[in-house]
Parts: structure tokens; sequence; C-alpha cells
């Protein structure tokens, strides 16, 4: 198994384990897009107390990857993808975080869903 797959398959796992129904093929499709940076400890995961990493999701995936309109409803859905995850959880893993913000503005279409 390659180390892009044994990733998945950590994030099918993870998203199983917290009971969080989706697409393999888009999870497989996000985790791609999310390039090198999955095999760097600091840059897998998303601090989700963190304002400057926020802003980081919010600028460089839903505003530049998804090309969404800058507003509130952009900071109150990364806090509630936060919630859903859990914010005593640890290991917020970006695939994750960024897929649940795919499904929740309907922006498949960009990962060719």
């Amino acid at each position: 198994m390659s180390k892009f797959d044994e990733k998945v398959e950590l994030y099918t796992k993870f998203m199983n384990d917290k009971n969080l129904s989706f697409d393999a093929d888009l999870l497989t499709a996000v985790t791609k897009g999310l390039g090198p940076s999955i095999y760097k400890r600091d840059a897998e995961t998303v601090s989700g107390s963190d304002p400057k990493e926020l802003e980081t999701v919010k600028k460089n995936f839903l505003i530049k990857k998804l090309g969404l309109a800058d507003g509130s409803e952009l900071d109150d859905a990364i806090a509630e993808v936060v919630e859903q995850i859990g914010k005593s959880e640890r290991n917020k893993y970006r695939a994750v975080v960024y897929y649940l913000l795919t499904k929740k503005f309907g922006k498949e279409s960009v990962y060719g869903m």
C-alpha cells in the first residue's frame, strides 16, 4: 500500500470513528488536492483554536480553492466543522476539514464530482 493510500485509509477510519458519513471518492480527491502537505505532521492537521490557522483555511481553501466570497458565513462554517469533528479532538485532519467544508458548500464540482 502506498503512503497516499495509507493516509486515505487513516482519514476514512477517522471519519468512521466520528460517525461522519462521507463519499470515499471525494475524500480521496480532496486528499490528493492537498499534495505533499499530508505527509508533514504539522501541515496535516488544522488547529481549531488558532485564529491565524482558521484564517488560512478561509483564505487559501474557501476563497481561493472553492471560489467563495468572503463573509461571516465562512467563519461560521469553519466553526461548525470544528464542532462537528469535536473541539477537544487533537487531530483535526486537514483533509477531513476540507472535505466537510466542500460538502457544506456543495462545491464537489471543484474536485470533478
